[in-house]
């Protein structure tokens, strides 16, 4: 019982394992660590600019302050109260004093903000980068993916009885056609075969006369001019000896003896 258990548990945690491994949650968790990493990146912007933008406002208004107190100097310098010029001048002093230290932090803060602000393009570019590589990438894995199915598919086929079936069927078949051959030629040489040759050659020699006769009839052809008929011996005999010739060939005829 206890090792079913064990069993069940470490394929459970190989799975898992697995699906942690896989190419696509690891692409998907690296992206998602860049958003969170350029989400805080952002917000450090936002409150550099923020203090140079408050320290901006710092300079302006300390500015207008030494710039009033210089006119109500100077005016009271017009009415004749040197005391109070001088009150005022010292008191610019001090504003003056505090004008010089904000303008240092702001330039440092002017430098940073510029700063956080190339550094931002910066990640923004590599992101892109990173999102359009990572997209290849599952391209590619999935790619990987079929051809490895492809050829699991392919390495489990099997072609090797359907051939053989072929084989047998490609012999069988040349068997019956070289043997259908033999009766064709065997049969050419017996008397019925023999016999069978000499009716296509007499039934073509009728369908011929026929043809004639209908061109003659329609007077299509000039009719052949008819010669008398002997029935001597020695035309029969020439006759014979002729066809005889016409049907073996010429090769070991004996041309019958006259009586």
């Amino acid at each position: 019982m206890f090792d079913r258990i064990w069993r069940y548990l470490k394929g459970l945690l190989g799975f898992k394992l697995d699906q942690l491994e896989d190419p696509e949650v690891l692409l998907q968790q690296a992206q998602q660590e860049m958003r969170e990493s350029q989400i805080k990146n952002r917000q450090r912007a936002v409150e550099a600019i923020t203090q140079k933008n408050q320290l901006q406002a710092l300079v302006d208004q300390t500015q207008k302050t030494v710039d009033n107190l210089q006119a109500k100097a100077e005016m009271a310098l017009k009415n004749g109260d040197r005391d109070l010029a001088r009150q005022l001048l010292i008191e610019k002093q001090q504003y003056e004093a505090t004008l010089a230290t904000t303008k240092e932090s702001l330039d440092g803060a002017i430098q940073t903000t510029e700063a956080v602000k190339t550094a931002m393009r910066r990640e923004e570019e590599r992101i892109r980068a990173k999102t359009a590589e990572a997209l290849a990438l599952k391209a590619q894995w999935k790619q990987s993916q079929i051809e490895i199915s492809l050829n699991k598919a392919l390495d489990g086929m099997t072609t090797g009885g359907s051939d053989e079936a072929f084989q047998r069927a490609q012999a069988k078949i040349s068997t019956a056609h070289s043997e259908s051959m033999a009766r064709a030629e065997l049969s050419r040489d017996t008397l019925a075969g023999k016999i069978s040759a000499l009716d296509d050659v007499q039934a073509h020699s009728a369908a011929d006369d026929e043809l004639t006769r209908l061109e003659a009839k329609l007077g299509l052809a000039a009719p052949a001019s008819a010669s008398p008929i002997t029935t001597s011996t020695g035309d029969i005999d020439a006759q014979l000896q002729q066809l005889e010739a016409r049907v073996s060939g010429g090769q070991g005829s004996t041309p019958p003896s006259g009586t």
